[in-house]
């Protein structure tokens, strides 16, 4: 647990600083490109989000096919931890975009948009199987429906990817890794980068306390049967 502290501290302090640049340093966009330029600053947070949310959802389904497939309590764990970290990472990825598409659009949500829609499923999807889960009791039947859900339930992270080249209606495209070598220059980049380093350290340092506490927690729970049995 305290590996976990020290790595969450990091990613803490990495989305800190991150935000401190974007605000201070990262140059200002063009005046003429934007209705609201200012509020582009959010993109340094509302992208990384983003990715650390794909990362998180590819442990679900990870720790999910573990379960179904292998049995494996470490997997179980790990779909615990990737569900509430996709369930973190997805709501700072929807608010940040909605304060964004106020400011820039006009409307927080534009249900039209294809990959604003896949990526709103996939954070309801986190809602379900987090909330779901915390309100049955633990057992094989329960593990297997909501690891069914996150298995499945990720063929969202790739319509989304894809939504973003084929179905760009408001939702701008990718800016980097792209053909022209991506919109930003170097020090938008730069900070962006420092971003989504932080979110990666952050999501990891996350996922790694959200196992450990549920290791701890089946340990009292079997303590519990143990001691009922006595009794």
């Amino acid at each position: 647990m305290k590996s976990a502290g020290v790595v969450l501290f990091a990613g803490f302090a990495g989305i800190t600083t991150s935000m401190l640049l974007a605000l201070l340093w990262a140059p200002s966009v063009s005046i003429d490109a934007f209705e609201s330029p200012a509020a582009q600053r959010i993109f340094y947070w509302h992208v990384p989000a983003a990715w650390a949310a794909f990362i998180a959802f590819g442990a679900l389904f990870i720790g999910s096919a573990g379960w179904l497939f292998k049995r494996s309590e470490r997997m179980w764990r790990l779909h615990v931890a990737g569900s509430e970290a996709g369930l973190a990472t997805g709501l700072m990825t929807v608010w940040s975009g909605c304060v964004w598409g106020a400011a820039e659009w006009g409307t927080p949500w534009d249900w039209t948009d294809v990959r604003l829609n896949t990526f709103g499923l996939l954070t309801l999807l986190a809602i379900y199987v987090v909330l779901g889960r915390n309100s049955q009791p633990d057992g094989v039947e329960t593990r297997d429906t909501f690891a069914a859900f996150g298995l499945y339930g990720f063929v969202l992270v790739p319509l989304t990817y894809i939504a973003t080249r084929i179905w760009t209606i408001r939702h701008p495209g990718p800016v980097v890794g792209t053909d022209d070598g991506g919109s930003i220059n170097g020090d938008m980049g730069l900070v962006l980068l420092f971003s989504a380093v932080s979110f990666t350290v952050l999501i990891v340092g996350h996922m790694m306390a959200s196992m450990r506490l549920t290791l701890l927690e089946q340990k009292l729970q079997r303590l519990q049967a143990k001691t009922d049995r006595v009794v």
